[in-house]
């Protein structure tokens, strides 16, 4: 269910559990198949199945009889049966069939919270609404990622054992690959010292260094369009293919409090026979340096200190998690609000 203010203390306790009013992926596409499968996301419980037409519905993770998990049931294509007693549900959250009662009055009502769906670039994306019944925006995506002719992605997800805004704030520091990754592939060059600058953009923002640009990981940018997502780029040389810099586009997703699920979609702009080289060079060679990459983030984010933002001292290279941090303590605020003035009035 929908968590309500009078389950949170602030708009920061509201912030720590993810904002709504957004896509987010919450699985990559080969996770769900026919076999119903549970998920936690926001610290809401939702089973998600593919209809006998691949079609992906995802809905509230509980029978309205009993509270057992739909995921532990049976997919019946566009409606799925709990394995305690047979209730049926439809994707559109209305209970189809009480096979153990004729006539039951649980027919017809819709019980249980639905959660649009869009399947795209091998993600399965949900949107999260704040208030019930609103209309999604549209996703839209960087220019890597949704121009398929010309570049060529693999997409990489991991849950991690943090809160997401950490793993959001590990992207937005350019800095951090000079040193925690300085003995990778790709980020073994460069200054360990440099001015960073921030540049407001139509979406969000970029924040790079201002006296090194094209040799390490030296800026990233932050968007909000329809999703949050981050993006940036890192020199590649001729050896590790064609299709020039190595493009990362980034998300992440709560899963509760204390996990995330990211989503890294690693992409190159190649066509043609360069698509096919790059796809072989990365399964068989590179893959494997990018996850070694990936886990040094996770140990590090893993064990930060307890509540590590109460006690920090931030300096100049944190201007852009700074500024993430503003935009998205505003907009928690604000849908906080909402909430809390929708309660008021149905009180």
């Amino acid at each position: 269910m929908m968590m309500t203010n009078t389950q949170l203390q602030n708009y920061q306790d509201y912030l720590d559990v993810g904002l709504r009013g957004q896509w987010y992926p919450v699985l990559s596409s080969w996770e769900v198949s026919s076999n119903p499968i549970g998920i936690t996301r926001l610290e809401e419980q939702i089973v998600l199945w593919r209809d006998d037409k691949g079609q992906i519905h995802a809905l509230e993770d509980r029978c309205p009889h009993r509270g057992a998990r739909l995921s532990m049931g049976w997919n019946l294509g566009e409606r799925i049966a709990c394995w305690y007693h047979g209730v049926e549900v439809g994707g559109d959250g209305i209970v189809k069939d009480v096979p153990a009662v004729s006539q039951c009055p649980l027919e017809g009502q819709k019980c249980l919270k639905t959660y649009p769906v869009q399947e795209v670039h091998g993600a399965i994306f949900l949107y999260f609404a704040v208030i019930d019944g609103e209309t999604p925006p549209t996703l839209e995506f960087p220019e890597e990622l949704a121009d398929d002719e010309n570049h060529s992605n693999f997409l990489c997800t991991a849950s991690w054992k943090c809160n997401y805004q950490y793993a959001l704030e590990n992207v937005m520091d350019p800095m951090h690959g000079t040193y925690l990754h300085s003995s990778s592939h790709s980020m073994a060059e460069g200054d360990k010292q440099s001015e960073m600058i921030l540049e407001a953009t139509k979406n969000g923002f970029i924040f790079r260094k201002n006296d090194q640009i094209g040799v390490n990981f030296d800026w990233v940018e932050f968007a909000s369009t329809g999703a949050n997502w981050l993006r940036l780029s890192i020199p590649y040389q001729k050896r590790f293919g064609p299709g020039g810099h190595f493009w990362i586009i980034g998300m992440v997703v709560p899963e509760d409090r204390h996990h995330t699920r990211v989503f890294f979609w690693r992409i190159r702009k190649v066509k043609d026979w360069q698509r096919d080289l790059w796809r072989f060079m990365y399964r068989n060679r590179l893959e494997g340096l990018h996850w070694d990459v990936l886990e040094q983030d996770r140990i590090i984010l893993e064990n930060l200190t307890p509540n590590a933002r109460d006690k920090e001292f931030l300096y100049q290279h944190d201007v852009g998690l700074s500024r993430l941090r503003r935009i998205m303590q505003r907009e928690a605020k604000k849908q906080f609000d909402l909430i809390n003035n929708k309660e008021t009035e149905n009180a």
